[in-house]
This record gives structure tokens, sequence and C-alpha cells, in this order.
């Protein structure tokens, strides 16, 4: 399902299941920086650091991912927590070694990736680059659009922007079906409260769809991107996570979250189960982080 190498690591390790970070600042990372353009350093357990986790630095060398990921490519601006490390811890036990390919930067709009605009090569170069020493593109996660909601032309014009992005992704990446994951929000219906009920409510697309910008058009954006159907393209809203004081970025705990709402349409849409109860155990714990693996199971039981 992604672009693979068939060369193998010089490392004695597992080959890398490489997901590609790509959009703009939300993407980037905006947690938990100040007012002064400065990060504060505060990084949340569940974007520890692991040896299962590489990223591809601005060199293109692999080395042990930690926040701030996108430090080194989104150079023009400050970066702080993304969603890429939370998502990462989320996934690696069921997929093993990650690798990560940070590519957003702040302020951009979607005119700005596409094919032929140095953004949308650079990403490109950096993929097919990813997989040189072993490993397989698995998906593309993207958080992008806020820079398209003041103008009335950007946000008609979304919908037909996005989609040439994901075509071309795909045929230069050489991956026709390459799972494309942006965000839809997550709502909790009256009515749904058992587990089964629940787990009906991972959503089936994965891109983000925005959770702010200019009022203006901010929601003709946020209907294109949930109207995109492609196979293969996920949908995870932001809509309602926590918004810093400036009401663009998202704090650091909503990109924690996020990070986790990524990982679940993933597991769901395009990880193969193990098993029901590992799927439910999953489930549970994302709803409820402070739950240890043993009271996860407690609750499934009774």
């Amino acid at each position: 399902m992604g672009i693979a190498s068939s060369n193998q690591s010089t490392e004695n390790r597992p080959s890398k299941q490489i997901f590609i970070l790509s959009g703009q600042s939300n993407m980037a990372g905006r947690g938990g920086v100040n007012g002064h353009h400065k990060w504060d350093g505060v990084v949340p357990p569940e974007c520890s650091p692991d040896s299962s986790i590489l990223r591809l630095n601005a060199q293109l060398h692999w080395e042990s991912a930690r926040e701030h990921l996108h430090a080194d490519i989104d150079t023009k601006k400050a970066c702080g927590v993304g969603p890429g490390m939370s998502f990462s811890n989320a996934v690696r036990k069921r997929v093993g070694l990650v690798g990560l390919v940070p590519c957003a930067v702040g302020g951009t709009a979607i005119k700005e990736w596409a094919r032929g605009q140095p953004l949308y090569e650079n990403m490109v170069n950096r993929a097919k680059e990813s997989v040189k020493s072993g490993g397989e593109i698995k998906a593309l996660l993207w958080y992008q659009g806020e820079s398209d909601t003041s103008s009335y032309n950007d946000a008609k014009s979304y919908k037909d922007n996005m989609e040439s992005l994901i075509q071309n992704v795909r045929q230069d990446l050489g991956s026709p079906s390459l799972p494309i994951i942006q965000n839809s929000e997550i709502i909790i219906p009256k009515g749904k409260s058992t587990w089964i009920d629940l787990m009906e409510l991972i959503p089936n697309c994965e891109q983000v769809a925005i959770a702010s910008g200019d009022s203006k058009y901010m929601e003709r954006v946020r209907e294109a991107q949930k109207e995109i159907d492609i196979p293969n393209v996920v949908c995870v809203d932001a809509k309602g996570l926590p918004l810093k004081e400036d009401h663009l970025h998202l704090t650091t705990e909503a990109q924690v979250r996020l990070g986790q709402m990524l990982a679940d349409a993933y597991l769901a849409n395009f990880v193969p189960p193990t098993s029901f109860f590992l799927i439910l155990q999953g489930r549970i714990q994302s709803l409820f982080p402070l739950l240890s693996f043993d009271q996860a199971v407690f609750f499934m039981l009774f």
C-alpha cells in the first residue's frame, strides 16, 4: 500500500513503517510556544521519545525522534509540540519501528503545495529519500487549510486543489493507494455509551479538517475537506480541540489528542486487527489515556 525500498538498512533493525507529516503550522506544532515565540520545552508523556521512533532530519539522516519534530524544517517559526510523537507512540506497538518524515511549514496555502512548487517537491524528495535505507511509506498525515480561509476564491478551489495534491503525491511516489489522513470531529452522541458503540465512532477517512482560521470561509474549507471522496483518504476533525490564546493554533493538550485520533484512524482503517480484544483495549485507552493496560482490561471485562 506504500512505496517501499528493496535495500536493507545498514542497521540491524526491523523495516521502518514511514509516515509523512505535512501541511502547515498545526502539523509542524505550536503546542507550548508562547507569545514571545519560544517553546516552553514541556514534553507530555504521550510524546516521549522511544527507541522505536525515528525522524528524517533536514540533512536526510535518520535519528531518534523527539519534540520538537519540525525544528529544522519549519525554520522561520518557533516550533513546539505537534501530533507526530503522540501518533507514533500510539501506533508503534502495533506497527513496529516508526519513521517520521517532517515536511510541514507554517503559514502555507494549498496552492503552495502544488506539483512543481518548492514545498511539494521538497516533500516528495524527502519521502523518496526516506526509503533508501529500507522501509515503506505507509501514509501521509496532512493538516492544512487555515491559510485558505481568508479568500473566497482560495476556499472555493480548495477541494479541487486538495484532490490534485492527493493524486500527484500518489503518482510521484508510485503508490496509487497511499493512505492520506486529514482531520474530522468525533462527537459521542446521546445513546452511544457502550464500548461497542464508541468503536463505531472511529472515522473511516484520514486527513485533518481544520479547527481554526478566518471565520469568513473556514466552514467552506472544512466542508471541502470532509467532502473529498477518494479511496484511502480518511478525515479526522480537529474542531472542538482546545486552541491557544491566538485562536489559531492547537494547545499542547490538543496536539496530544489529535495524534491519538490520527492513530485511531490509521489503525482502524489500514492495519489488520490482531484481535478484537486488542482493538477494544486500544480504543478504551485512547479515550481514557490515564488508564493502564490492566485497568483498560478490567473495564472491558466488567
